[in-house]
This record gives C-alpha cells, sequence and structure tokens, in this order.
C-alpha cells in the first residue's frame, strides 16, 4: 500500500469479483478494518473460519494471516473498508494488536452504535474526496472509531476484563510498559525485568500473539514513532534516531532500511509526495 491512508465502499459488484476469483490466505503490510453494513462474511483469520452476517466490525492488524470472502445477503453486500499504515496512528496502533490478536471480528446489533460507525466512516470518506484532504481530522475520527468499538465490546462481554488469559495481560502489560519506554535505549532483559520473568518466557508470549520476538517488536515500536516524526516534524535524521534511542545515525539509518526498504530522508521525501 503506497498510502498513509485509504477508504473505499466494497459492493455486490466487487464482492462477487472476489468470489470468482482465487482468494488465498494472505498478508498486508498495512491495518485493515471491515465493517459490513449488508451481506456476510467469512472470514478466515487465527487459523480459523467464521462467517459473520452485518452488521458486522472485523480488524486485521499488519503480519496477519487471513482471507476474506464477501457474502450477498438477499441480493445485497456492502462492506466500509479502511486501509492506513502503522504510523498513521501510532499511538493506537499496538494497543490495537492488543485487543484483537485472537478476536478479530466483532457481531455488532443494529441500532444507535452501529449507526455512528456509518457516520464517522461518511465523515472520514467526505474529507478523503475533498481536493486537499485534512488528515489529523482523518486520524482523529479514526481513533473515534476504534473508542466506539471496543466500547461496544465492552458493553458485549464485561467478563472479558477479568477473564483475560495469562498471556493476554502479560501482553497488554508488555505494550504499556513499551508504550513508556520505547524510547529509550532498552532491550528484552528490561522488559522481562519488569514483568517479573525471564526474557526466554517474555518471548515465548510475544511469539505467540503476533509471532515476534520482543527485539522485533521494540524495534517496530521505535521505528513507527520515527516515520511518525520524519512526517510531522522537520528534526534530522540524527535528532530523530536519538529521540527513539539510537545513538549511531548510520547504525539508525541501517535499520530504518532494512525494515522499511528505504532510507528515512528516502521515507521523508516519499511522504512527502504523498501528501503534498
Amino acid at each position: 500500500m503506497n498510502t498513509l491512508f485509504k477508504i473505499y465502499q466494497l459492493d455486490e459488484e466487487e464482492a462477487l469479483r472476489i468470489q470468482n476469483a482465487t482468494n488465498e490466505a494472505h498478508q498486508h503490510d498495512f491495518e485493515e478494518l471491515i465493517i459490513g453494513v449488508a451481506g456476510s462474511i467469512e472470514h478466515f483469520i487465527d487459523y480459523k473460519t467464521h462467517v459473520y452476517e452485518s452488521p458486522f466490525v472485523c480488524f486485521v492488524s499488519r503480519g496477519k494471516f487471513h482471507r476474506v470472502v464477501p457474502l450477498l445477503k438477499d441480493g445485497a453486500c456492502k462492506y466500509w473498508v479502511l486501509r492506513f499504515r502503522s504510523e498513521f496512528i501510532a499511538e493506537t496502533t499496538f494497543h490495537l494488536y492488543g485487543s484483537y490478536h485472537e478476536n478479530a471480528n466483532l457481531q455488532f446489533q443494529k441500532g444507535r452504535c452501529f449507526n455512528r460507525l456509518l457516520t464517522i466512516c461518511e465523515l472520514i470518506s467526505d474529507e478523503m474526496n475533498q481536493e486537499k484532504p485534512e488528515l489529523a481530522i482523518v486520524r482523529e475520527l479514526l481513533s473515534s472509531l476504534f473508542i466506539m468499538i471496543e466500547a461496544e465490546r465492552y458493553q458485549q462481554n464485561p467478563e472479558n476484563l477479568q477473564l483475560y488469559k495469562n498471556q493476554d495481560i502479560t501482553f497488554k502489560n508488555f505494550l504499556r510498559i513499551l508504550e513508556e519506554n520505547y524510547r529509550r535505549p532498552e532491550g528484552v532483559q528490561y522488559y522481562a525485568e519488569k514483568l517479573f520473568m525471564s526474557a526466554r518466557n517474555l518471548n515465548s508470549v510475544t511469539q505467540h500473539i503476533l509471532q515476534q520476538t520482543v527485539s522485533e517488536i521494540i524495534e517496530t515500536r521505535k521505528l513507527i514513532e520515527a516515520k511518525n516524526l520524519l512526517m510531522t516534524t522537520n528534526k534530522t535524521v540524527s535528532e530523530i534516531g536519538f529521540e527513539i534511542g539510537y545513538t549511531d545515525k548510520a547504525y539508525f539509518t541501517s535499520v530504518f532500511k532494512k525494515k522499511s526498504g528505504q532510507t528515512p530522508t528516502e521515507f521523508r521525501e516519499d511522504m512527502k509526495k504523498l501528501i503534498s
């Protein structure tokens, strides 16, 4: 995906096209939110397949294997599809991973709450259709969308807050500590000690949930923030690297290029073209 954010509507014609095409499980390099307004969806994710009738919400985090088959019901199928880069709402994305890693789909009821989601989608779509969309507005609306979805999840399953598995609790606590410390040059052992566990056990938890080591997650969080700073500030590459815990500019640039396929300067130039 070569844009920061994209929103579109999937209709009956597109649903039939997907049904008749080769449609294998795949990974994205972006985050995806699907809001089902009409029809239903067959969703393969977390190595399971479920069918949900509208209204529903699905969140697919970057890197997850999944497959969507849109299905018509009474001749109708309509989804809002929102796709965005992790850095677009950097402070929110990792928390979404914690909330959705084993709960990618949420069945809604028709009514006020779901209608508010659709209203926000309309507002986002309207802003993106402007000649020069204000991405700050889109970012706030998208964050509000996730807040409303989480509120509905809690309304449906308030007991889940007390029934998280031990790994879920550990993972969420790790993300919370990471959010407070990722700018520091700390490694795996630091986070493991904060959680009163061994580095090996913490790695086991993150591998199970995100299929990434602790080091990879720390690095990913740093680079999401680096991209955010490259897009939104005029700080030098050295200043940004230092701000997120890299004291050596050359090493920061090397890590950034390895993960992103571009140097920080190349990324900044590309982003300026995308949002200009």
